[in-house]
């Protein structure tokens, strides 16, 4: 799963506002994986995707869910990560997916990127309000690329904000270019096995249950010879273990997913810091593949 910068094509995004998508729960996770089996999707290349939006309104914290987010992924028992709220969202990434004027198969995509900037620290009594919509896309030689925008907001304010980037994958003319992988010259930080429980867990507090995550039966089935952890969980992982260099608020997190982490196995955490920004990457133990890097933002960035 290495993501490569590619000659871009212009795309642009075509306005659809439908307060249909306003979400007031859950979606049931049965009607969800059907859902996402049953549609096809209607996409031709070149076509403009539709600026769909979805929205979560006046969402009070669980505080037992985030509890076990928190011992999931190694925060501590009382912290609102940044990725938590990702979680959050994330129904409102299913209700774009599984709307009917999204084009793309809601299965089969591939989360290339992801940034999150953290404005402000997040009160747990306060409600929050969510917003999702599909941003930005572009052609590259493995099919379209195309970003989706989240945003979090308290009363009037904008206390959180992330942008994923995904891989839909099809036939485009455009040719490909090698690029290496970046050579990271970091500290090995620590090591830690990694169950193969964790697909199914993650999947149980986020509701992300994409096949690949479960089990090595269904993922095989999706051409992975095991099950795999989720991207998310692997940033979250590393930031927990970077916590000590984390502000409450005030920063944005880089990452790019390069290649999965099958499940089980065990990964590396490396980092250094620099005048402006700490830098950290996860590997096998060996430091020959290397499955995320990204960068810790001390201030906002657009990067």
């Amino acid at each position: 799963m290495i993501a490569m910068k590619e000659e871009k094509s212009d795309i642009t995004t075509a306005k659809v506002i439908d307060r249909s998508l306003l979400m007031t729960q859950p979606p049931s996770l049965g009607w969800v994986f059907v859902k996402s089996l049953l549609k096809s999707g209607s996409y031709q290349v070149g076509d403009r995707l539709p600026s769909v939006e979805a929205y979560r309104e006046n969402l009070l914290i669980n505080r037992k869910h985030l509890k076990a987010y928190n011992q999931l992924c190694g925060f501590d028992g009382h912290k609102i990560p940044s990725t938590y709220l990702w979680v959050l969202c994330f129904p409102l990434v299913i209700k774009i997916l599984l709307s009917k004027q999204f084009p793309l198969r809601a299965m089969g995509q591939i989360h290339l990127r992801n940034r999150i900037s953290h404005y402000e620290p997040v009160d747990l009594h306060s409600p929050l309000n969510f917003q999702a919509s599909v941003g930005s896309s572009d052609l590259t030689s493995r099919g379209l690329e195309w970003n989706i925008d989240l945003l979090a907001t308290a009363g009037a304010r904008a206390i959180w904000s992330s942008r994923s980037t995904f891989l839909y994958r099809c036939q485009t003319s455009i040719e490909r270019k090698v690029t290496n992988e970046p050579e990271l010259l970091l500290e090995p930080l620590h090591s830690w096995p990694v169950n193969k429980k964790v697909g199914r867990q993650y999947a149980t507090l986020s509701g992300d249950y994409n096949p690949i995550h479960l089990s090595a039966l269904s993922a095989k089935m999706f051409g992975f010879k095991r099950a795999i952890a989720h991207g998310m969980w692997s940033k979250a992982r590393c930031l927990a273990e970077l916590d000590r260099f984390i502000p409450e608020a005030g920063y944005t997190v880089d990452v790019a997913f390069r290649r999965p982490v099958f499940l089980p196995s065990k990964v590396c955490l490396s980092s250094d810091d620099s005048q402006d920004a700490r830098k950290f990457s996860l590997t096998n133990t060996s430091g020959s593949q290397i499955h995320l890097d990204g960068t810790i933002y001390k201030e906002f960035t657009n990067a």
